[in-house]
């Protein structure tokens, strides 16, 4: 018997679908500016990226040995996410071949959804910028049912507002968190190995390992093969 629910295909946001480096890393820039620090090179941060506005705050404390109270933490991340929102799309793209495949992985009927620990109003954003929004039929953030990857509730709430059920969803994602919130939740993970990460992609042995969007649909078919 054939399931009625759709197919689908889950992504991680920054590294994942989008290039968001160059504008993370310059909002990480101002608010380190404007504390007298040094600016951090794009080519250096781009592993510090993926676990939210504040922790890649920390991180960039961290490279000059600067540690701030819970306070100031705070108020960086509300200078970070404020200067970001006003320049989200300014040199963020989506990854080369990245409509392409998600063109042929729609005409084979599959759906999709974004589960990322951006918080939702701030993917939204982004994606509205970029002409993505309408792809996807969920966008989640750790905002949006108060857990973030790993933790499994996340994708298996993406995965039902996106209008599907777990068994048969596929996760696609750059880093450690994405590849641990597939296992913990018994779905299949695509790894990309062009986004950010302290961990090589490999290293993490997602179940397919692509280096191209190009690659995704025969990487999701494999998948549905096994």
């Amino acid at each position: 018997m054939v399931s009625s629910s759709p197919r689908i295909v889950v992504f991680d946001l920054d590294g994942t679908l989008v290039d968001t480096a160059p504008d993370l890393i310059n909002a990480l820039n101002f608010v380190l500016d404007r504390e007298g620090l040094p600016p951090v090179p794009l080519a250096s941060a781009r592993s510090m990226i993926g676990a939210g506005a504040r922790k890649l705050i920390e991180r960039g404390l961290e490279v000059e040995g600067r540690a701030v109270s819970v306070a100031d933490l705070d108020r960086l991340t509300r200078d970070f996410v404020d200067y970001y929102a006003d320049h989200i799309a300014d040199g963020s793209r989506p990854f080369e071949g990245l409509e392409a495949a998600l063109d042929v992985l729609e005409a084979q009927g599959h759906r999709f959804a974004v589960c990322t620990n951006k918080l939702e109003w701030l993917s939204k954003l982004l994606l509205d910028r970029l002409g993505l929004s309408p792809r996807f039929a969920a966008i989640c953030g750790p905002d949006t049912f108060g857990v973030a990857k790993p933790d499994p509730a996340f994708l298996r709430e993406t995965v039902a507002r996106a209008g599907g059920k777990l068994p048969g969803a596929i996760m696609v994602g750059d880093a450690g968190p994405d590849v641990g919130v597939a296992r913990r939740a018994q779905v299949p993970v695509i790894g990309v190995d062009f986004g950010y990460t302290d961990v090589p992609m490999a290293e993490l042995k997602p179940d397919r390992l692509i280096s191209h969007m190009r690659d995704l649909p025969d990487a999701v078919a494999s998948l549905g093969r096994a």
